[in-house]
């Protein structure tokens, strides 16, 4: 059976935890095994390197290494023992989400964000991206909205312009594996458009 590993991008607010949760159960429906999973965690180890990337600030160069350190478990725990089973993976964030928040954003290094995706993944790289766009202004009052704020909600609107834009750029760079989705639409209208998408 033929692996499949999906992951959700966006910034903050676009609905990505909601849209992911619906999509596992549309496709478990169809009879396959899925693994949803999410970024950083989705392993014991990861999940551990969650709570201290959350816990406080961190210096960009730091912060990446811990992203890619939870990564790196994550991957050799839980999402290379899942395709190689046959499941479906669907991911919540991945190394997209890093290179938007702590290069692009943070001002973090593009060559150590390279650097770590090949030293840590094993070639593990999603076959689908589903990048959940919307407007930095919209995103923003929905994530305040939601009533359960990170510290990356709280940070400026450049810095979060600047999250869209790469993720955007990155969309249009590789065509082949992103599908940009309009995430300011209804709920059920974005989620048909995740489905056309795949």
């Amino acid at each position: 059976m033929s692996r499949l590993f999906i992951t959700l991008e966006g910034g903050e607010g676009a609905g990505k935890s909601t849209q992911i949760r619906r999509l596992a159960a549309h496709l478990a429906a169809g009879g396959r095994p899925v693994l949803l999973t999410r970024e950083p965690g989705g392993s014991a180890g990861a999940e551990a390197a969650r709570a201290l990337l959350l816990s406080r600030p961190w210096d960009a160069k730091a912060e990446m290494l811990l992203h890619f350190a939870a990564r790196r478990e994550h991957v050799t725990r839980s999402i290379r023992p899942a395709l190689e089973a046959g499941a479906i993976v669907l991911c919540d964030r991945f190394a997209d989400s890093t290179l938007a928040y702590q290069v692009a954003g943070q001002g973090g290094d593009r060559a150590l964000w390279d650097g770590l995706v090949k030293l840590s993944l094993d070639g593990v790289w999603p076959h689908r991206t589903l990048l959940l766009d919307v407007p930095v202004d919209t995103g923003i009052a929905r994530a305040m909205g939601r009533g359960e704020i990170n510290r990356y909600d709280v940070l400026g609107r450049d810095f979060h312009e600047r999250v869209r834009r790469c993720f955007l750029d990155q969309a249009a760079a590789e065509p082949g594996r992103f599908r940009v989705i309009d995430a300011g639409q209804a709920p059920d209208a974005v989620f048909a458009a995740m489905l056309a998408a795949l």
